[in-house]
């Protein structure tokens, strides 16, 4: 879930044909709107071989239970950013580093969770909160390329 976490806006000067319905305010380079810090608001992953069965399985959560902690992180405009998980007592668990860089509308990122290095490359999508985020990977680990997550993320000060 860690990399739920490491995620950022994207914003772009250039509104998107398809984005008419906000203001060219919120669109920066992708590689400056990424600074700062971030909130997954929302995920939900769609596994479509959960664990080398042959069932479907799907993880969601809104992070709006009051027990419900957030995942957050930090990106630097040196390439590297910082994401952890804060449990309701205001306490960071479960940190990691890591290094991102942008090509177009995609953010790739670089870190280690549990045990292994985690590569990804996200479509960002822009909204006025922040971002959407979409990803094809092996979440599951059951060696196939075949979960697809979805994530909302939200500037946090």
């Amino acid at each position: 879930m860690i990399a739920v976490v490491a995620l950022a806006s994207c914003k772009q000067k250039r509104l998107p044909a398809n984005k008419s319905s906000i203001s060219k305010e919120y669109y920066e380079p992708l590689e400056k709107s990424i600074l700062g810090n971030w909130e997954t608001t929302y995920i939900k992953i769609t596994y479509a071989t959960y664990k080398k069965t042959d069932s479907s399985h799907v993880f969601e959560d809104n992070f709006k239970d009051s027990n419900s902690g957030k995942a957050q992180s930090t990106y630097y405009d040196n390439g590297t950013f910082i994401a952890w998980f804060k449990l309701t007592n205001g306490k960071k668990v479960g940190e990691t580093k890591g290094e991102w860089k942008t090509i177009g509308d995609s953010l790739h990122v670089s870190y280690p969770y549990l045990g292994k290095n985690i590569n990804a490359s996200y479509h960002i999508t822009q909204t006025k909160e922040g971002f959407e985020g979409r990803v094809i990977y092996d979440w599951d680990d059951d060696g196939a390329l075949d979960d697809n997550l979805f994530m909302k993320i939200k500037r946090i000060k």
